[in-house]
């Protein structure tokens, strides 16, 4: 690899830290919000509004002609509910739980991915990574700790957004064989506004002030920015040397539970987190170790 490619890497790897910086104050100002008594739905409409308004400046049928047309649109509108349902189920959870636990849980979507890529893609895994991936879940099991006092009924609604995101994750390499990715990109937005426009009369209640206001745009801002840097991120470095950074988000969000709203994780939290990430790594490596045996 020359220095012109060092260089390039290390730019992606910056964007992708910066990636997750923005995706840790999309938690937390929707958990701001819940705070503040805005339903967590509202969040969760604006959150697709203001992105379909920034990217709309963009992409476009006039910008880019033929944007619209798919050749898979049952499974770009199935990715969009996914897409929908994780974010909608996240919103809800961060009302009782913290940002390092939603996030925890939520750190599983890599292990169910791997484990699911077999029925879904064909993409069948080897009994060692099977045996990570039952470590990774058992991480899960600590965080949540069922048996040991009343489980929160948000972790349902954590757990749910695991799923949601596994699965969208599988929808998205599926699609990326038939549409192009400004394609899928525009289709995730328009079909969550779709799916909560309808809605918005029963959900709509005025912002108690300027703060909440401002958390409203923000969710969308910050998720449509950090979407943005990922693009940018994987276009400079492969996803295998960008992949071990996205659990940098955890350290960001328990820093802005910690700061903004008092929550300190316990020590079953800090347990469970690490033995997620360490199976996602090891994963990862596996990954990376299958690239490179077969180049060699």
């Amino acid at each position: 690899m020359n220095e012109t490619e060092a260089a390039r890497r290390r730019v992606g790897i910056a964007l992708m830290c910066g990636t997750l910086v923005f995706f840790a104050c999309l938690d937390a100002s929707a958990k701001g919000l819940a705070r503040l008594g805005v339903d967590p739905l509202l969040a969760t409409f604006m959150r697709y509004a203001v992105s379909v308004a920034a990217i709309s400046l963009f992409l476009n049928p006039v910008t880019s002609p033929g944007v619209m047309r798919t050749n898979r649109l049952g499974l770009q509108i199935l990715r969009s509910g996914l897409l929908f349902g994780s974010t909608a189920l996240n919103f809800l959870a961060l009302r009782h739980l913290q940002l390092a636990e939603t996030l925890s849980i939520q750190f599983a979507a890599p292990l169910a991915v791997a484990l699911l890529a077999g029925p879904v893609l064909g993409e069948w895994t080897s009994p060692r990574r099977l045996v990570a991936i039952g470590v990774g879940f058992l991480g899960v099991l600590v965080i949540v700790r069922p048996g040991v006092g009343p489980v929160q009924p948000a972790v349902l609604l954590s757990l749910g957004n695991m799923l949601c995101y596994a699965l969208y994750i599988l929808t998205t390499r599926k699609l990326a064989a038939h549409d192009s990715t400004a394609t899928t990109m525009v289709y995730s937005g328009l079909a969550g506004l779709a799916l909560m426009t309808p809605l918005l009369p029963w959900i709509w209640t005025t912002p108690p002030n300027g703060l909440a206001w401002a958390l409203l745009v923000g969710v969308g801002l910050f998720g449509t920015l950090g979407h943005w840097l990922l693009v940018l991120a994987h276009a400079r470095a492969p996803a295998n040397v960008l992949a071990p950074f996205i659990y940098t988000q955890l350290l960001w969000s328990v820093l802005f539970g910690a700061v903004i709203f008092g929550d300190v994780p316990n020590r079953w939290t800090l347990l469970g987190a690490s033995i997620v990430v360490g199976s996602g790594l090891y994963l990862l490596a596996q990954d990376r170790r299958g690239r490179i045996a077969p180049q060699r």
